[in-house]
């Protein structure tokens, strides 16, 4: 995944839909988890607890697991397919405008080191909850920006299914 630069955000985004919840694994403070299965994204508080965020995950055979960090930030950002995605719809061009509908980034986007996966925002939150990227973590927008301005690149994510 490529992400070129983008403009500013023009509009307030609204409070998130994130939750306070319990949570009970042995994770560092300050690290991101995806649990694939749950389609759920957590963000590690500390003492027990976590702020949990709905998120649509890889679909069957584009899902992964492992551990990566935040490698980049990126509001409002261009998108260049991967080569995996243009071989499957050639005629995407090479790079989609932010804001543009056919751009699946959304308000903002946190690149993953290692690979070419990010956790972004979307045009189309019906997706949201379901098997459905190839192989992005996708989120609300609200919930983007809401988890964008809570973490700094270097950040550890975590991805288990």
């Amino acid at each position: 995944m490529v992400i070129a630069g983008g403009v500013g955000l023009a509009a307030t985004i609204s409070a998130s839909a994130s939750e306070l919840v319990p949570f009970e694994d042995k994770v560092e403070p300050g690290t991101i988890v995806v649990r694939t299965g749950e389609r759920r994204l957590y963000l590690v508080l500390g003492d027990g607890q976590a702020l949990r965020y709905v998120v649509g995950v890889g679909r069957e055979g584009a899902q992964w697991s492992g551990a990566s960090s935040v490698e980049g930030k990126f509001l409002r950002p261009n998108w260049a397919p991967p080569p995996e995605i243009r071989r499957k719809q050639p005629d995407l061009p090479a790079v989609i405008p932010s804001g543009s509908p056919s751009n699946p980034m959304g308000a903002a986007a946190m690149t993953l080191a290692g690979g070419s996966y990010a956790i972004h925002g979307t045009n189309r939150p019906e997706t949201i909850g379901g098997f459905v990227s190839y192989g992005c973590i996708r989120m609300h927008n609200e919930d983007i920006m809401d988890l964008f301005d809570r973490v700094s690149v270097g950040t550890p994510v975590l991805v288990a299914r």
